[in-house]
């Protein structure tokens, strides 16, 4: 598992800059068909990952509180758009669209079925740039033309969505890693501009860097969608990389700093966007990982071993947007004290071969620091809320 992980940032490296700053190529790849619904692993209406309620158990400083299932809602009035990570480890440059390993399915099940509490869930499967670009690119091969295989899918599931189930509904789009670039360079080629964008209501896009100029929010990696401001905004992106507080992005990190003269990575605190304080955070964890952690195993609770394969605590960590200069990124602790039941340190790290990437902070844990708090997010802009605001420039 770790290095499968370790691989995984590896490939993201490969695959970022040269879909960033990859032009058009002449022969454009040939797109899946997505009015196949077996190339989507999560659709309104049917069985699947999505829909399947996920036991979690509540962790507060006092111990386990009385398990319950995830909530799915029946009929909720916006939509999710959902791109997942780097985790293919099939041969080749590309994926396949099978899903039959379980690696993406588990993608979903972690980052994304909990959105189906408030919105209809759209997951597609997509051939995403594998771990066997890292041997690629350590060759000299020019990989623009498998990153742009991927967008491919992902730009034509997103039609597909738009023609087929959409009918004019608001839609938030999701994200982590590969999946957040796929959805930027949806954002710039798909959305922007174009009569949908009055649709977006939010893009969540954590891990992967968002870049603005310095003191704004807008101008960089967007043209006319910002990086959220407040609660309640909407047509904006949330967007921030975890480091663990103290263990700040080092220069040349790939996430959380850039070396551009005025520019900056764009860092919105999920659990109060536009605040740069301290913001106790609403996570869910899978507490049987077994990535390495920084302090050894975790040892979730005193009180015993958890009895559900999901945990979601309130304040058990904090988060706080730091901005200096070049560098953008959410700063994240933990909050337990002596005498409490609850762990006094979680992971995130990118680890293999007894060291961690320094320059990764907590990328492993970018969503689930604050599941609770980017689905509430959603909850509170959708149109039967009432709080929904269009973005100020």
């Amino acid at each position: 598992m770790s290095v499968r992980h370790l691989t995984a940032a590896l490939a993201l490296v490969a695959a970022g800059p040269a879909l960033a700053q990859a032009p058009q190529p002449a022969q454009r790849p040939v797109p899946t068909d997505y009015s196949t619904p077996t190339h989507w692993i999560c659709l309104p209406g049917r069985k699947d990952v999505c829909s399947t309620p996920l036991a979690t158990t509540p962790l507060t400083a006092a111990g386990y509180g009385p398990s319950a299932p995830s909530p799915v809602a029946a009929n909720p009035p916006v939509d999710c758009f959902y791109v997942y990570p780097t985790v293919s480890r099939d041969p080749g440059m590309n994926s396949d669209l099978s899903v039959s390993d379980n690696e993406e399915r588990y993608a979903v099940q972690s980052q994304f079925a909990r959105f189906s509490g408030v919105c209809r869930p759209f997951a597609p499967a997509y051939r995403q740039m594998t771990l066997g670009a890292v041997a690629a690119v350590a060759a000299g091969t020019d990989v623009k033309p498998y990153a742009m295989i991927a967008y491919a899918d992902v730009a034509a599931a997103f039609r597909t969505y738009l023609q087929r189930y959409n009918q004019g509904r608001p839609f938030v789009l999701v994200g982590h890693s590969q999946g957040s670039l796929m959805l930027q360079y949806l954002i710039v080629h798909e959305i922007e501009g174009r009569p949908v964008q009055k649709q977006l209501l939010l893009a969540l896009i954590p891990g992967f860097n968002v870049y603005v100029p310095q003191g704004r929010r807008m101008g960089g990696t967007f043209r006319s969608v910002p990086l959220c401001g407040r609660p309640g905004e909407t047509g904006c992106v949330v967007a921030y990389s975890s480091f663990r507080e103290k263990n700040e992005p080092p220069a040349g990190a790939m996430f959380g700093t850039t070396d551009q003269p005025g520019m900056t990575v764009g860092c919105v605190n999920p659990a109060s966007p536009g605040s740069t304080d301290w913001q106790r955070l609403s996570s869910d964890w899978y507490a049987r990982a077994g990535n390495p952690v920084p302090g050894g195993p975790i040892s979730w609770s005193s009180t015993g071993t958890p009895p559900t394969p999901w945990l979601s605590t309130s304040g058990l960590v904090s988060g706080r947007c730091v901005q200096q200069g070049g560098r953008g990124f959410l700063s994240i602790r933990t909050n337990s004290r002596p005498g409490e039941k609850w762990t006094d340190h979680v992971g995130g790290e990118v680890g293999a071969l007894g060291f961690f990437l320094p320059g990764w902070g907590m990328h492993l844990n970018d969503v689930n620091f604050a599941q609770g708090d980017l689905v509430r997010l959603v909850a509170s802009v959708t149109p039967r809320s009432g709080t929904a605001s269009r973005p100020t420039r």
